[in-house]
């Protein structure tokens, strides 16, 4: 979503990198260059007036001038900055209160409401907690049908309403459902409109003056810019929202909501959605959030990512292969079958510092179904091919090929990667991370 914000200050910063010493004109000029960046990425203007400034006063004390990398202290100083606009820490979902704690959800019609309702569910079991989720949508065709199978998808009790009850008794009666079934967390999907109106805003004051919610999140499309800035003061003046919740951000718009929402609400951003999966919701983390905008990567994710879905166990057994050398076909498939539940790889490759700027991987598109084909492939040999690949010739490749539907072209690619990180491996054991550098990164 930042891509274009990622260049255009990369730029700037590569200028002002390049003077062994700045001077006030230098340091105007570069955030003139900021400002534009900003407002093309859909930024609210007061916003980018106050940010510049701040960043200018900054800039132009003592801690740049004096310094004897002045153009390293202002990208600290834009990061720091960017940090402290979108709420400098991240802020938790509120769930103090008597169980069942009732989560109430909100916003226009088409902004992912309910989509998000089931990924917030996922979420909150993640966490070792029992949702339970309330249908209050009696408006929109099909509304509880699709929680309902949301729920049997997740496994996660919903409860049985209609579009012949009310809203508020909805509410009412499955809040004490949750508390029969011996959930924990209540998460109430009401209903949107195609744009904000009176009646819509009552009906949400009457819920939340009958089951006085912990929270309520407002679900915002990342893909409608300002207009998502706009609907967040809305909601917020009727309802005094306690955070947002941003869908889409895993689109192509100029994502100026995200650094917009925190300064003109005085409200958080509790969560972002980074695609279509129930699993694809984050908590939102401003730093990490500054850190991927200005190229640096976001480490941290990464790492709670790989642990989410990586067995401690599994894990240690790999390790000692490695070191041993008897990484096989399988442990290869293995492997990749648990990178793919972290997400897409062009994602995954944004977080690592440097490579997402990198001119050979930053448009790299990865073909997800390729993953069944080598998967495919490997299943069709034997085991004992799998464990000693220098087996497969040309007819076993054939008969590899037939066997998963795939060509000899693609088993030989295969057998070709597999290959070189068998030798990235030795690399890495001899040499350490150094050895990993020469054998794995193309620069």
């Amino acid at each position: 979503m930042f891509e274009n914000l990622s260049d255009r200050l990369a730029g700037v910063f590569k200028q002002l990198k390049g003077h062994g010493k700045l001077t006030e004109k230098n340091i105007e000029d570069g955030l003139k260059e900021v400002r534009l960046a900003l407002l093309e990425a859909d930024v609210h203007y007061r916003v980018v007036k106050q940010f510049v400034a701040d960043v200018k006063a900054r800039a132009l004390g003592e801690e740049v001038m004096a310094s004897l990398t002045p153009g390293q202290q202002v990208v600290k100083i834009v990061n720091e900055q960017l940090t402290e606009l979108m709420g400098a820490k991240n802020t938790a979902l509120n769930l103090a209160g008597t169980h069942p704690v009732p989560l109430m959800l909100v916003g226009l019609q088409g902004s992912g409401k309910t989509t998000t309702t089931g990924k917030l569910a996922v979420y909150l079991r993640q966490q070792g907690r029992k949702p339970y989720l309330i249908p209050a949508d009696v408006y929109r065709p099909a509304a509880i049908d699709q929680l309902q199978t949301l729920g049997r998808q997740i496994d996660v009790p919903v409860f049985p309403s209609s579009t012949e009850m009310d809203p508020v008794n909805i509410c009412l009666q499955g809040r004490a459902a949750a508390h029969q079934a011996g959930c924990d967390t209540a998460l109430i999907d009401t209903a949107g409109r195609l744009h904000i109106d009176d009646a819509l805003m009552e009906e949400l004051r009457r819920i939340r003056d009958a089951v006085h919610p912990a929270d309520i999140l407002l679900v915002a499309d990342a893909m409608t810019g300002q207009d998502a800035v706009n609907i967040a003061k809305a909601f917020d003046e009727a309802l005094d929202i306690g955070g947002v919740v941003l869908t889409k951000m895993d689109g192509d718009a100029r994502g100026g909501a995200a650094l917009s929402i925190r300064s003109i609400t005085g409200k958080p951003i509790k969560f972002v959605g980074v695609g279509e999966k129930l699993s694809a919701l984050e908590v939102f983390h401003p730093d990490r959030m500054a850190g991927k905008i200005l190229g640096m990567g976001d480490v941290l994710s990464l790492i709670e990512k790989a642990q989410a879905v990586v067995d401690d166990q599994q894990a240690a057994q790999l390790e000692k292969k490695l070191r041993q050398n008897e990484f096989t076909l399988d442990d290869f498939r293995d492997q990749l079958l648990q990178v793919s539940k972290m997400g897409p790889l062009g994602d995954l490759l944004g977080m690592i510092p440097g490579l997402g700027r990198h001119k050979q991987l930053k448009n790299l598109q990865v073909d997800e179904k390729e993953l069944d084909h080598v998967v495919a492939i490997i299943n069709s040999m034997t085991p004992e091919e799998r464990r000693r690949h220098m087996l497969i010739n040309g007819s076993r490749r054939k008969r590899i090929a037939d066997g998963s539907g795939t060509s000899v072209q693609a088993v030989n690619r295969l057998l070709k990667n597999y290959g070189q990180m068998l030798k990235m491996m030795k690399k890495i054991n001899k040499g350490g991370m150094r050895g990993l550098g020469r054998g794995m990164l193309p620069f």
